[in-house]
């Protein structure tokens, strides 16, 4: 079984900043990798991918131009840098991976066969 572990999670002031981790179990070039959020009430929102292959990304609109995802193959770790951050963007947050050769680019569709356990983002002033 893949495994994912998020980290870096913890609360922050409207305005600061913070990095997650998502540290996978397996090769990076074989799995596409995103980043999901869900806050209490909501339901489970995609923000952010990255395509094993190509390393190729996408952003949800709500996150576009505030949220960053890159990976380190050698550590095999998917990072989500996150600024700007808004009292909305209080969420559990996870990662999650699909065999890379499913899809050339990414997408943020809630079918990742493999999750993490999600680490808590909590914004608040």
């Amino acid at each position: 079984q893949l495994q994912l572990v998020e980290s870096g999670g913890g609360l922050v002031q409207p305005g600061g900043s913070l990095k997650l981790s998502c540290a996978v179990s397996g090769f990076l070039v074989n799995y596409n990798v995103g980043w999901f959020r869900q806050a209490p009430g909501k339901e489970r929102e995609g923000l952010s991918c990255i395509s094993g292959r190509l390393g190729s990304t996408a952003y949800a609109d709500s996150v576009k131009g505030r949220f960053t995802i890159s990976k380190d193959d050698a550590a095999n770790t998917v990072y989500l840098q996150m600024i700007t951050l808004k009292p909305d963007d209080t969420a559990v947050y996870y990662c999650a991976a699909k065999p890379s050769w499913t899809d050339t680019y990414c997408s943020m569709s809630d079918d990742y066969p493999s999750w993490g356990q999600g680490t808590q983002v909590t914004v608040s002033s």
